[in-house]
């Protein structure tokens, strides 16, 4: 019996089968759903054999969906068209594996569900006391508080998530930086930002470093490739400046801004959610590829040497599909494999 991991999101899908093999896939859902169950076929064809899937998702909030039901309804029945005959099993935020059919009565709890199985693997590596695992992706960040191994989070819905700040609405790709600034430093003066999509702070954090080029993605804001010249050009677009008038020095200085605001988003939400610990905060457990963001946030509060990382306890590729590698792993401890 074989597993493979299904995290289907709205921007990305991811795979992993819980024992080393883990790989991200860039699809925008809200722009063809009508693709999804290709999609889904094609990574699991190019993973490991497997005999099973099981299934957790995000994209069921997607803006081509009417509804969250609707999402999960349509996101269900492209697995099941992509597991050629597989066993599938669905994960609930209740920590229940169930059938699709149970799933799509209940969609509710399928939807939005990867962040608790993610936090559900995760107790593992902090079985006493009282323990953060924040997860930092390309759209959203995860808080979630744990006790002695459980995840104890005081919300399941996003909605309710975001109130409690166990979910923050922010990324190292995709969040607009018109969302976070509403002035830029520009040569001494604090320039008005234009509220338009210009540029994403993956651009500020490929200027500042932390985000690696690549001239082969062009998931940018004017879809020319994510390289440093051209996430500068994107950010001097911000102040309605262009090449002439804003150099790198200048795009530094709007990244820093950037990851200022982006470190003291997630510093609050790690202070409000490790407030309501039983006890006093004994681990932090890092994911996602945005692990550096969280590096810079806790190291401002001085909770550094409380943190370990996924991606040096497991490796980066698997910290990147954490909620998908924890499925797998969760779904063969539970039915076997």
């Amino acid at each position: 019996m074989s597993w493979l991991a299904l995290d289907i999101g709205g921007a990305n899908l991811k795979i992993a089968d819980g024992q080393g093999f883990a790989e991200s896939y860039a699809f925008a859902l809200w722009r063809e759903p009508q693709r999804l169950a290709q999609e889904l076929r094609t990574i699991i064809a190019e993973a490991p054999p497997s005999t099973h899937l099981a299934i957790t998702m995000t994209g069921e909030l997607a803006d081509c969906f009417e509804t969250k039901a609707h999402g999960v309804q349509h996101i269900l029945k492209a697995v099941q068209a992509a597991a050629d005959g597989r066993h599938t099993r669905v994960y609930l935020t209740d920590g229940k594996l169930v059938s699709p059919q149970v799933a799509l009565n209940q969609p509710l709890l399928a939807s939005a569900s990867n962040w608790h199985a993610l936090a559900h693997y995760a107790g593992r590596f902090a079985r006493e006391g009282a323990a953060l695992l924040i997860d930092i992706g390309s759209t959203t960040s995860d808080i979630i508080p744990l006790v002695d191994g459980q995840p104890v989070p005081t919300a399941l819905t996003d909605t309710e998530r975001l109130i409690s700040g166990e979910l923050v609405y922010t990324g190292v790709e995709r969040t607009p930086v018109a969302a976070l600034l509403r002035t830029a430093p520009y040569r001494g003066e604090a320039c008005p930002v234009a509220t338009e999509y210009f540029a994403t702070v993956r651009d500020a954090w490929t200027i500042l470093g932390d985000m690696p080029e690549d001239s082969s993605d062009k998931r940018t804001a004017d879809s020319r490739p994510a390289t440093k010249a051209n996430a500068r050009l994107r950010l001097g677009r911000l102040i309605c400046a262009d090449a002439d008038t804003f150099n790198h020095r200048d795009a530094a200085l709007i990244a820093e801004a950037v990851a200022d605001v982006q470190s003291e988003q997630i510093m609050h939400a790690v202070r409000d959610v490790s407030a309501r610990l039983p006890t006093a905060l004994k681990n932090i457990i890092l994911s996602g590829h945005g692990e550096f963001l969280a590096r810079r946030a806790l190291e401002a509060l001085q909770l550094t040497p409380l943190a370990s990382s996924l991606a040096i306890r497991l490796k980066p590729s698997i910290s990147r599909c954490a909620p998908a590698h924890a499925l797998a792993v969760l779904a063969r401890e539970a039915v076997g494999g």
